[in-house]
């Protein structure tokens, strides 16, 4: 999404936590004529997000569009996953990025105005094997950012919220089993998915028209339909539905 946002005239500020690849990715983007700003953080880390932005607050005059993309996902049974896994995959998927937004938001609502988009999930639509926690943290973030957008409307202020299927990522990657550890493996499914560029040019351009609620992904988004107007057949299908 960066790089279809690089363009002459744009100013990207570039969040996260690995150095190198926020500078390789910069140095895309100003090939393109963006001009760029690197800011260092963990979304985990919540009690340094609000020194996070008032640094920015001191250096650019607005933000236009916040696109929250932070995100960790998890390949394991209930039953095999502790307390403590569940918590962890909150704290990225939702505390952390509400946190931002909160804070962001402030911002937003002293310039009258500004965009929030959300990446959540089909996942977070309805539940899915493997992905207890991943699941219920993307349908919080549902109904978090539709009560902001009910609440600030008036304000200026649009909500783009956009629900990815099978996208080839490697989030299963890093993806948590029960006990913590990372899965360290790519899925067959997403290996498979809609390749990662055209998902990038499908959610801006959603986002520019400020459209509210965006799926993206191949035949696998049959599944919304199925759940919401023959729910019974989704439960068939879903328990069949190979999770990696």
């Amino acid at each position: 999404m960066a790089k279809e946002y690089a363009q002459p005239g744009h100013l990207l500020i570039l969040g996260g936590r690995n150095e190198d690849k926020l500078a390789q990715i910069a140095r895309s983007c100003e090939s393109k004529g963006a001009t760029t700003h690197v800011c260092l953080l963990d979304i985990a880390q919540t009690d340094a997000l609000e020194a996070k932005v008032e640094l920015l607050k001191k250096d650019f005059p607005r933000i236009d569009v916040l696109v929250n993309n932070a995100g960790l996902s998890q390949r394991s049974r209930i039953t095999d996953t502790s307390l403590d896994t569940h918590r962890r995959i909150f704290e990225v998927n939702y505390f952390g990025t509400i946190e931002l937004t909160r804070h962001i938001l402030e911002w937003m609502l002293e310039k009258k105005g500004g965009t929030i988009a959300v990446i959540s999930s089909m996942a977070g639509k309805f539940g899915f094997p493997l992905r207890s926690s991943y699941s219920a943290s993307k349908h919080a973030l549902l109904g978090y950012f539709g009560t902001l957008d009910l609440e600030h409307k008036d304000d200026g202020i649009v909500v783009c919220m956009v629900c990815p299927g099978r996208i080839n990522t490697p989030i299963s990657i890093s993806a948590l089993q029960g006990d913590g550890s990372t899965k360290k493996t790519m899925d067959r499914g997403l290996a498979n998915g809609m390749d990662v560029d055209k998902c990038a040019k499908k959610i801006i351009r959603s986002v520019n028209k400020g459209k509210y609620m965006t799926y993206v992904g191949g035949k696998e988004l049959i599944m919304v339909a199925l759940f919401k107007f023959f729910p019974f057949l989704f439960r068939i299908i879903a328990r069949r539905v190979d999770p990696e």
